[in-house]
C-alpha cells in the first residue's frame, strides 16, 4: 500500500454508498449531492468512479427480450448502422430451426413496436421471413407489398404469397402478392409477366415502400434458396463472380458492390437499387455461416436495421476490425 493510499473503512463506505444511491437511485444530480454532503462536484464524481470501480455498485440491464445489449451495441457502431439486435445465444444446443424461429419472434416484437398506419410494408421470400410473419400479433392497418416472386419446389406454407396473406390478415391492410416464380427460364419470360397486370401493379408499390424486411443469405448450399434454385453450371458462374450474398435474388460482392449477371435478368423481385431508396431496411442474417455475407451486404449501404445471432455477430466484429466498412447511408428511423 502507498503512502498515499488508505484503507476504506466502513464509513468511507457507508458515504460512498449514500452518494451512489442518490445519484443511481434517486436521479439526483451530483451538484445537489455536492450541495447535500458539503463536498465539490468533483469529488462526488470521484466517488461515483470508487463505488463501481471497487464492486459496490453494479449496473446490470434486465431487458425485457433476449437480446445481446453489449454486442448489439458493438455491431451497430462498426457498420454505422440505425438498429442492430442480437439475440443472445440459448442455453444449450440450439437447432437451426428453433433459432429461425427465435429470430422470427424478435423480428416480429420489433414490427409491431415501428410499423404505423403510415407505412407501406414490403417482404421477401425467406424462411426466417416466413417465421416472423407467423409470430407477428399486431399490426396497424397497412400496406404489405410482396418484394420477390414464389421460391418454385417449396411448400405453400413457405411461400411468400402466403406470408404476405397472412401479415394482411392481421393487419387488415391491402395486400400487393407476386402470383409467380422468383427465377424463371429467359428474360422474355421474366418481361412478359411483369406486364401482367397484377404483378405490374405490385410492381409499382415498390416505389413507395417505407419500411422492407429481407433476408441475407450466402452462395453457399442450404444458405440461399435463389443458389438451390440454379442449375449447377450457373451456380458455378456466379460464384467464379466473386459473389459473396444475395438479398432478394440481387448479389453482392465481399466489398458490397452488387454484381452484374444473367440473374438479374430472369427473376421477378425488387430491384436493389430500388431496395436503396426505401428509408429501412431490415435485415434478417443469423448464423456464423452467414456471417461473412451479412457483412458483405452491410458494406453495401442498403441496410438500416440488422437482426441476428452471437456467432454471426462475433465474426461480423472480427471482420470489421480487419477491414473497417465505410460509412452507410445516413437512415432518419424517427
Amino acid at each position: 500500500m502507498s503512502a498515499t493510499s488508505r484503507r476504506v473503512g466502513p464509513a468511507d463506505t457507508v458515504l460512498m454508498a449514500s452518494v451512489a444511491r442518490r445519484f443511481y437511485a434517486q436521479g439526483r444530480s451530483k451538484l445537489e449531492i455536492a450541495d447535500e454532503f458539503g463536498m465539490s462536484r468533483f469529488k462526488i464524481a470521484r466517488m461515483l468512479d470508487t463505488a463501481r470501480e471497487s464492486g459496490l455498485v453494479r449496473i446490470e440491464f434486465d431487458l425485457p427480450f433476449p437480446i445481446d445489449l453489449a454486442l448489439s451495441d458493438q455491431v451497430r457502431s462498426a457498420y454505422g448502422l440505425s438498429r442492430v439486435l442480437v439475440l443472445e445465444r440459448a442455453a444449450g444446443k440450439e437447432s437451426k430451426p428453433e433459432m429461425r424461429r427465435r429470430i422470427g419472434v424478435l423480428a416480429a416484437d420489433l414490427l409491431a413496436e415501428i410499423v404505423t398506419k403510415d407505412d407501406v410494408l414490403g417482404l421477401s421470400w425467406a424462411r426466417s421471413v416466413n417465421a416472423m410473419t407467423e409470430a407477428v400479433q399486431a399490426l396497424p392497418r397497412c400496406p404489405v407489398v410482396q418484394l420477390c416472386g414464389v421460391q418454385a419446389g417449396m411448400d405453400m406454407h413457405d411461400r411468400s404469397v402466403e406470408t404476405v396473406r397472412r401479415v394482411t390478415a392481421v393487419s387488415g391492410g391491402d395486400a400487393y402478392p407476386i402470383f409467380g416464380p422468383l427465377v424463371l427460364p429467359d428474360r422474355r419470360t421474366a418481361e412478359t409477366l411483369r406486364r401482367q397486370p397484377g404483378i405490374a401493379e405490385t410492381f409499382a408499390q415498390f416505389r413507395n415502400l417505407t419500411k422492407a424486411v429481407v433476408s441475407i443469405g450466402a452462395w453457399q448450399p442450404g444458405e440461399s434458396t435463389v443458389h438451390d434454385a440454379l442449375e449447377p453450371a450457373e451456380r458455378e458462374a456466379i460464384r467464379k463472380r466473386g459473389v459473396a450474398a444475395e438479398v432478394t435474388a440481387r448479389l453482392f460482392d465481399a466489398d458490397g458492390n452488387e454484381l452484374s449477371t444473367g440473374l438479374a435478368h430472369h427473376v421477378l423481385a425488387i430491384s436493389a437499387e430500388e431496395l436503396r431508396r426505401v428509408p429501412e431496411v431490415i435485415a434478417l442474417g443469423y448464423t456464423e455461416a452467414k456471417a461473412d455475407a451479412v457483412d458483405a451486404v452491410l458494406r453495401s449501404g442498403m441496410v438500416s436495421t440488422l437482426i441476428t445471432d452471437a456467432p454471426a455477430a462475433e465474426r461480423m466484429l472480427t471482420l470489421a476490425s480487419q477491414r473497417p466498412p465505410q460509412l452507410p447511408r445516413d437512415v432518419d428511423i424517427t
